[in-house]
């Protein structure tokens, strides 16, 4: 079957890491804004409970909502070093992603060509 609920999956898995990069890169550029909270994007929960249901996951690129953690005083509650983390652990799962979809597309590929 070429198409199935992996590359649903994977791509939205893609939309929603690159929705907390963005959102992260938006974080850090406002670190000295005052009254900024940091925002923070959640897909996980909505592919996930997809995922159980067996429904394809929707590509939307998750839900995006304002940090609660606390402020400095100016009110700005964004944290270089958590941002920089977020940052870094989003690029590793993003090539992870890119990594399995090129695969489950080699192997339709290796599966064409033999057939």
């Amino acid at each position: 079957m070429i198409g199935g609920i992996t590359p649903a999956a994977l791509h939205a898995t893609l939309s929603g890491l690159a929705q907390r990069q963005r959102v992260t890169a938006d974080n850090i550029a406002n670190i000295n804004t005052p009254g900024f909270l940091a925002g923070r994007v959640d897909f996980e929960s909505a592919l996930g409970g997809a995922l159980r249901n067996g429904e394809t996951p929707a590509i939307n690129g998750g839900t995006t909502a304002r940090s609660l953690e606390p402020t400095n005083t100016n009110g700005n509650n964004v944290n270089l070093d958590a941002e920089t983390l977020i940052a870094t652990e989003t690029g590793l799962r993003y090539q992870l992603a890119l990594n399995a979809l090129d695969g489950k597309y080699n192997t339709i590929r290796v599966a064409l060509r033999t057939s």
